[in-house]
């Protein structure tokens, strides 16, 4: 698997502060595939020195049941690691779908109306600012890009501080389909959480079927650029 370059992103949210890049969260400039194996490697370092401790020397029952405990709770999340490292696989070296066109604004309405109760109930607005319909056009199957579509949206909400606002703009930039969102992230998010992941898996589908992606992390606000090859309005 090649990685694919990150392209700076150029464009900007209305109404938007920019914000620092933080430098601690350089994570993004790797693939999927890398982020993962290296987040898969603090568990089993973690389970390691666990078994390690066990092994040191008499212990009592408790001392054994909380060492047991911390196991489980490392192996769960070498699991969840696992399946998406394994979705990812999966989205990078499957076959390749034949070029298909689609209505990007169309796309994203149809995935925000589909996941209103999630944004209801993790109490996050959703506002999509587009112009004129935009057609793009992914080596991806219909169906299987509206599945990317949910989880990318979901994940994000999933990520969003309570009370903040998921804001997505979709236009032509340049000759090509240009897709921000932009949110406000909760306090402490954790890498291995399972949004985070979420996220990567779609990152590797989307570049997998031709997009470019682009997460930049501020010192508030977090923004995410997709930019998709355009269909010229005489070719639909």
């Amino acid at each position: 698997m090649n990685p694919r370059a990150m392209e700076k992103a150029t464009g900007t949210i209305p109404g938007a502060q920019p914000q620092a890049p933080n430098p601690a969260g350089q994570a993004h400039l790797r693939t999927p595939l890398a982020q993962l194996l290296h987040a898969l490697n603090q568990p089993l370092t973690g389970l390691q020195c666990s078994m390690e401790v066990a092994l040191a020397g008499p212990r009592t029952p408790a001392q054994h049941v909380h060492l047991l405990r911390e196991g489980l709770e490392l192996t769960g999340r070498m699991r969840a690691l696992v399946g998406a490292l394994r979705e990812v696989a999966d989205a990078e070296e499957g076959p390749e779908a034949g070029l298909e066109n689609f209505e990007c604004i169309r796309l994203l309405q149809d995935a925000l109306l589909d996941l209103k109760p999630v944004a209801e109930a993790n109490g996050v607005r959703c506002q999509l600012q587009g112009g004129t319909a935009c057609w793009a056009a992914l080596k991806v199957e219909p169906r299987k890009l509206a599945t990317i579509a949910f989880r990318l949206l979901e994940s994000i909400l999933s990520l969003a501080a309570r009370g903040s606002e998921m804001r997505i703009v979709a236009g032509s930039v340049s000759g090509e389909v240009e897709v921000l969102l932009h949110w406000r992230p909760a306090s402490n998010p954790s890498a291995l959480s399972a949004p985070e992941l979420g996220l990567l898996v779609a990152q590797a589908a989307l570049e997998r079927a031709g997009a470019r992606w682009q997460r930049e992390r501020g010192e508030v606000f977090e923004t995410l650029t997709v930019r998709l090859a355009e269909i010229p309005r005489g070719r639909m």
